[in-house]
């Protein structure tokens, strides 16, 4: 029983380890990808069109499937699996599947129909620029479909997930960086329009992806038999927390969205660098943060199912101190090694120094968001796994006013800096508005130890960021350098800082248990 116990407490820490490493594989492969495409591409009118026409079938897909879907079929797929049988589960899997099908079809129809015009939507700025525009509307053509084949790749994981098989979903998204960079090298030579083989390539992915984890569903009887029955209990429940939830998400996806809106309105290249920079600032988020969010939500929903209140308020508090643990010094990095991280990343081929400079100062920016958005993703799985959704919803709603408020005072002065800027500072009020909820609630109490855990991360940051400034050297150098040169120092840097970080922790006492939930 004890040795079943031990197990137990440190099978969210494994889970999460798993997630994280296949989520950094993809995400080294996406800067990899992304180091592929500023070099064919740069910041150039092509370019900014892809973006837009990747960006849409994107917002939908974290609107729509990752986001307002998953939220609500995961807690009740939880729920099913902690108290029905297995038939049970098959059931509401076939028929949320012919649902969730049917709509998505529809979706897919009007968009590829309605593409030109939702490239206005999103990007109004394009309207001076006619062949801008009718170049995202082709792109867009090919791409919109992305969103149904993902949508039905994140059903998938979502089941996955729910029965603790955290690998295969999370290394799903390798197949898109892999089928971008291929596109981008062996077949942009084929087109008249090079740009276009990088859509091909999302489209590609999006069929690889989905019947990647086919046989793995199949392996543990739950494949999908997409089926229609009206008024299935089960399917009825998604959709009524599908709503709130669909709203809650979408506000924070309208924030995302209203960048790229007002960027399309500056200077060219402006949509290019937010993308590069967020792309970036994303590391961690995606590396760590969503890793966790994502291990946590069924857990959290089975101890709620199961009524156990302490384990799962001792769930979320080990997810918050693991978050701040990586969260605190990524952020800080990304902040102090901006120009660096791009310039050894992006400044290749078609990419500028003054792109360096634009992209590196939207990272800064975005650091001051990174830890409160890593914070955001364990604290929403809190209220999703109770079911809860109008809470984060009202959150979701304070934050967008108050994001659309700053973007527009501080794109005057920042240009798209200050968007950047703005989208930081509305996740810090999210992260507040979630904990003070969860706590209210009487959910989450905060675990013995916070105190000696805040001074050994505060120490461990101080001396790294001491080292990683001795290391570095002037913008001018990295500029100057090959692409071997940087690499290499970056390396160092990087490498360095953890090493301090790291034995810093070990030398304040920190040790492997403190690591693990319950502990």
């Amino acid at each position: 029983m004890q040795e079943s116990k031990a197990e137990k407490k440190s099978s969210l820490l494994r889970s999460s380890a798993v997630v994280s490493v296949m989520t950094m594989l993809s995400r080294v492969l996406g800067m990899v990808r992304d180091v592929v495409i500023a070099g064919y591409f740069g910041s150039s009118p092509a370019a900014d069109a892809f973006f837009i026409a990747f960006k849409i079938p994107n917002f939908l897909r974290r609107l729509f499937a990752e986001g307002a879907f998953a939220q609500a079929f995961v807690p009740v797929l939880s729920e099913y699996r902690q108290k029905r049988t297995l038939a049970d589960v098959k059931q509401l899997v076939d028929r949320t599947a012919g649902y969730l099908g049917l709509v998505l079809t529809g979706i897919t129809a009007l968009g590829v129909v309605l593409s030109p015009y939702l490239i206005m939507l999103f990007a109004p700025g394009f309207h001076n620029e006619p062949a801008k525009l009718q170049l995202a509307g082709e792109l867009l053509r090919i791409t919109f479909p992305y969103l149904m084949l993902v949508s039905l790749t994140a059903f998938c994981g979502g089941i996955l997930n729910s029965y603790g098989r955290f690998a295969v979903p999370a290394f799903t998204p390798v197949l898109l960086n892999v089928s971008m960079i291929s596109a981008t090298v062996l077949l942009s030579p084929w087109f008249e329009q090079p740009i276009m083989a990088l859509a091909w390539g999302v489209f590609i992915a999006g069929v690889a992806q989905l019947f990647f984890q086919l046989p793995f569903l199949w392996q543990i009887r739950l494949l999908p038999a997409p089926k229609l029955k009206r008024n299935d209990e089960g399917v009825r429940r998604i959709m009524l927390l599908m709503l709130p939830a669909l709203f809650g998400v979408g506000v924070s996806q309208i924030n995302l969205l209203l960048d790229t809106v007002l960027a399309s309105f500056l200077v060219t290249g402006s949509v290019s660098w937010l993308y590069y920079a967020d792309r970036l600032s994303e590391l961690p988020l995606g590396a760590f943060g969503i890793a966790v969010g994502t291990v946590i939500l069924p857990a959290l929903s089975r101890q709620h199912a199961a009524q156990d209140p302490k384990a799962f308020s001792g769930t979320m508090d080990w997810a918050l101190r693991m978050v701040l643990l990586v969260g605190v010094p990524a952020a800080l990095a990304l902040g102090v090694l901006a120009e660096p991280l791009i310039a050894t990343l992006f400044y290749y081929g078609e990419m500028t120094a003054q792109d360096v400079q634009q992209s590196a100062g939207a990272l800064r920016a975005y650091s001051l968001g990174v830890l409160t958005f890593m914070l955001i993703k364990v604290l929403a799985p809190g209220f999703f796994s109770r079911q809860d959704m109008r809470t984060p919803v009202r959150i979701a709603v304070t934050c967008m006013v108050a994001n659309m408020v700053m973007n527009l005072i501080l794109i005057w002065p920042l240009q798209h800096v200050g968007l950047a800027l703005a989208t930081s500072l509305s996740g810090m009020l999210n992260a507040s508005l979630l904990l003070w909820g969860l706590r209210k609630a009487g959910v989450y109490r905060a675990a013995a130890g916070w105190g000696v855990f805040a001074l050994r991360l505060l120490l461990a940051c101080a001396l790294m960021l001491a080292v990683v400034f001795w290391l570095n050297v002037p913008i001018e150098d990295w500029l100057a350098w090959g692409w071997q040169q940087r690499v290499g120092w970056v390396t160092v840097l990087v490498g360095a800082g953890i090493a301090v970080f790291a034995l810093t922790l070990f030398a304040g006492g920190m040790r492997a248990r403190h690591l693990r939930v319950g502990r």
